[in-house]
Parts: structure tokens; C-alpha cells; sequence
């Protein structure tokens, strides 16, 4: 996905990425059955957008950082590049993976054929993946998450707070993953308020074209909602959403977060009256969790699926706005019961 490039703070081009790596930690000796015998850490392949998304890529490095403050790790994080391949991809899986690096995670569902093909290679150690769950190894993980669920409870939000019965949901690209984002928050609206108009809106067809990594993208895509009626605007587009978030602080309507709880990011701290709430998937805990699990001698493998039920996917209270409105918390708390309990069902598609 093209994006404003933080290469100059990663490697510039795939040679140099052994370099990158080996400068977050000592090398150990390896052959293709896995690291050496000193795991250094954890290893984190970054999705477009990179560090400093305030989202997604931000949830997973806290993840990283928690596990090296509780086991002594000393983890390392790399950046994605403009327009690489796959075999780029599997190339940074195998070089964290020699390192001595475990787990090896992609961030992101474009991470699945590079995680499939390293994984066969280097069958000693765990990798894995957020966002994908069609790898069968005995040695991945698939981290995914009810990102549907979360959105419903937005949906719920929004139709609680709309002054102009109109909502606005812009996603970053048009794919699977983030059509579940919408579904949930179209389903969470109609089922709270009849006659509230969703108007929707991708912002590129492709990752390649920059829809999670264009915050200009998504603010004008706001500003357009807004201008057509929208009073609540709920993005799942990675770092895009700042834009969102931009737009509606400027034309003083809500903003709806995604991933992080967005209210609480400080590159967004200006804007964070404007932001009701988010719908949160704890991807910090999944990339936690799954390193926890190989430092226990146990590691997770199979499909890891966080919902409501787990305490995987939520919905924010920071803003005292939203914290403080009984009506709609209310309404939150019987949603999330009977998503719970089974009597909703929220769609996915």
C-alpha cells in the first residue's frame, strides 16, 4: 500500500533488512529448522502504515513492548516498504526467524502467503498472524478477531447520538476484513433507529492504493459525508482514520475510532473531544498472549478468535461524553448482553 514513507526509519530496499534486524539484536546461530537456542524476543512485521498509526500497527508494538518489559525481551519491530512483494515479505519472516526471534508475527492479513512459506521453513519456530485465519500449520497462530461485534455497539452509538438521522462508515479498502467492521455497524444502527440513513464509502479498491495509509483520503472522504448530513462518522481505515478524525473535530460532529481506543492517543489529542468512542479489538493482548504462550513452552496454535465473550473486542467509555450519558449506555449494555448471550447474531458480510 503506497503511504507517506517512514522507510527512512526501517530499511530502504530488501537487502537491507538482515541490517535492520540485526541491529535490534545479537544474532545466534541457525539452520532452517528455526533460531538458535537464545530466544531474543518477539518480531513484529508491520502492516501499511507502520508504527505511529494510532490503530492497529500501535496496538501490536504494545503488545511487543509489554512482553519485553515481563520477560527481559529485547523485541524488534520492521517497517513495511512501498510496493513490495510477497517474496519480500517472506524474506523479513526468515531473517526475524534466523535471528532467533519467536514468535514471528505479521501484522496484518497480507502477511498470509509470506507466514505460510516461513513457517514451513522454520518449523521450530511459532508464527503469527492478525487478521487471517487460513494457514493449517502446526506451528501458526491465526489472531483474529468479532471486529463485527465492536461495530455493532458502534452502530448502537451512533444511532443513539445522531441529531440528523444520518451516519457516515468509511473503509479503508474494500476487502473481506473490512466489510465485517461495516455489516456489524450497519446492523448495530438499524436495530437501534429506524430511519437513520448509513451512507458508506470505500476508500480504495486495493491496499496498494493507500486506503488505510492516506490520511488525506480519509478526511476528504469525511468531509464529504458531512456535507451530505452525516453527524457521526465511524472509520475502520487503519491510519486514514485520522483524517476522519480531523474532518469531524473541524465540523464539530463525532468521530467513531477503530482498533485503539483513539480517544487516548496522543497524536490525536486535539481532536479527542470529537471522538465519542471506538470499537476496540485487543490486539495488544493477542500479540501478548501468543508470546507469553511460546515463553511457557506452550505455544498457541490453530485459530485465537476474540469477541465480546472473551473481552477480545469492545467498545471505549474514555470520552466522559459517552461515559456519561445514561441512555446510551444503557442501550450499549443490552446490546453487548444479548450479542453475549446469542439473541443477536451480528452479520459478518
Amino acid at each position: 500500500m503506497r503511504r507517506v514513507s517512514r522507510i527512512a526509519v526501517a530499511s530502504v530496499a530488501t537487502a537491507a533488512l538482515a541490517v535492520t534486524v540485526s541491529a535490534c539484536g545479537s544474532s545466534s546461530s541457525s539452520s532452517s529448522a528455526g533460531g538458535g537456542d537464545k530466544n531474543l524476543g518477539l518480531a513484529l512485521a508491520y502492516d501499511v502504515g507502520g508504527k505511529g498509526d494510532q490503530s492497529f500497527n500501535d496496538a501490536a508494538t504494545a503488545g511487543m513492548d509489554k512482553a519485553d518489559q515481563e520477560f527481559g525481551y529485547k523485541s524488534t519491530a520492521v517497517e513495511p516498504q512501498d510496493g513490495e512483494s510477497d517474496a519480500d515479505k517472506v524474506q523479513r519472516l526468515e531473517t526475524l526467524a534466523k535471528q532467533g526471534y519467536n514468535p514471528v508475527i505479521g501484522v496484518g492479513f497480507a502477511y498470509a502467503p509470506a507466514v505460510k512459506a516461513a513457517a514451513a521453513k522454520f518449523p521450530k519456530t511459532t508464527f503469527g498472524i492478525v487478521d487471517d485465519n487460513q494457514i493449517s500449520a502446526s506451528n501458526v497462530t491465526d489472531l483474529v478477531f468479532h471486529e463485527e461485534q465492536a461495530s455493532y455497539l458502534a452502530g448502537v452509538a451512533a444511532a443513539k447520538t445522531t441529531k440528523t438521522n444520518t451516519v457516515g462508515f468509511i473503509g479503508g479498502v474494500d476487502v473481506p476484513l473490512i466489510h465485517k467492521f461495516e455489516a456489524g455497524f450497519k446492523q448495530g444502527v438499524a436495530d437501534t433507529k429506524k430511519g437513520v440513513t448509513v451512507k458508506s464509502q470505500y476508500l480504495t479498491q486495493t491496499a496498494e492504493e493507500g486506503g488505510f495509509s492516506s490520511p488525506d483520503k480519509g478526511e476528504n472522504a469525511a468531509n464529504g459525508q458531512i456535507d451530505a448530513g452525516a453527524d457521526v462518522v465511524y472509520a475502520a481505515a487503519g491510519l486514514s482514520g485520522q483524517g476522519v478524525i480531523k474532518a469531524a473535530s473541524e465540523h464539530k460532529i463525532w468521530a467513531i475510532g477503530v482498533d485503539s481506543d483513539q480517544y487516548k492517543q496522543g497524536a490525536l489529542a486535539k481532536y479527542k473531544d470529537s471522538i465519542l468512542t471506538s470499537a476496540m479489538k485487543d490486539v495488544s493482548g493477542a500479540v501478548f498472549n501468543l508470546a507469553k504462550s511460546v515463553k511457557d513452552g506452550k505455544p498457541e496454535t490453530g485459530e485465537v478468535r476474540a469477541s465480546l465473550a472473551t473481552g477480545g473486542v469492545s467498545l471505549s467509555d474514555s470520552n466522559p461524553v459517552f461515559k456519561k450519558n445514561a441512555d446510551l449506555q444503557k442501550a450499549i449494555k443490552k446490546a453487548e448482553e444479548a450479542i453475549k448471550n446469542g439473541s443477536i447474531t451480528v452479520k459478518d458480510s
